[in-house]
């Protein structure tokens, strides 16, 4: 996709994923992290699951959505039941969006999105693991409403993730 043509929120539709899907979202994800600084062990820049997250959503109280333009798959963002997490609770999962998609409100109604589903599926908390170096992505979870952990929870084996939050639904 072409960064020189304006993406406008109205021509984006959500859906769910597709096996279909994998290239695309899986190279969205890593291609963020790269931009970042953050293409690290212990992220899912190297989790095996990032290549097959049609296979990974198939999960009982796993829901992640696509962020579709005419011209391609924008991102995505989902939930899931993370091991070892506390049967109430569910992650935000692999929130990343193409470059030229950002600031025009599709992380927020991502969010948004999964937030909602966390509380049609009876989820009464939602927690994240995240990075500094994803500053704005952390003022959006702020804003939200979650809160800083002191630790994490839970086994997601990304030890590459220092920042810890909790949002109570």
């Amino acid at each position: 996709m072409s960064s020189e043509r304006t993406i406008r929120f109205e021509e984006v539709s959500f859906r769910g994923l597709r096996e279909s899907d994998n290239p695309v979202i899986a190279g969205i994800i890593r291609s963020c992290l790269a931009e970042f600084g953050v293409d690290k062990p212990g992220t899912v820049f190297t989790d095996p699951t990032t290549d097959d997250l049609h296979t990974l959503f198939q999960t009982q109280g796993a829901r992640y959505f696509i962020a579709d333009h005419p011209s391609g798959i924008l991102g995505g963002g989902g939930i899931f039941p993370s091991r070892g997490l506390p049967p109430d609770t569910c992650e935000l999962v692999k929130m990343y969006l193409r470059r030229e998609a950002r600031g025009i409100g599709l992380g927020r109604h991502l969010i948004a999105l999964c937030i909602e589903e966390a509380r049609k599926t009876g989820y009464r908390r939602v927690y994240i693991e995240t990075m500094p170096e994803l500053r704005q992505a952390v003022g959006i979870y702020e804003r939200f409403g979650f809160r800083y952990l002191d630790g994490p929870m839970g086994d997601t084996g990304h030890f590459g993730c220092d920042v810890w939050m909790m949002l109570d639904l």
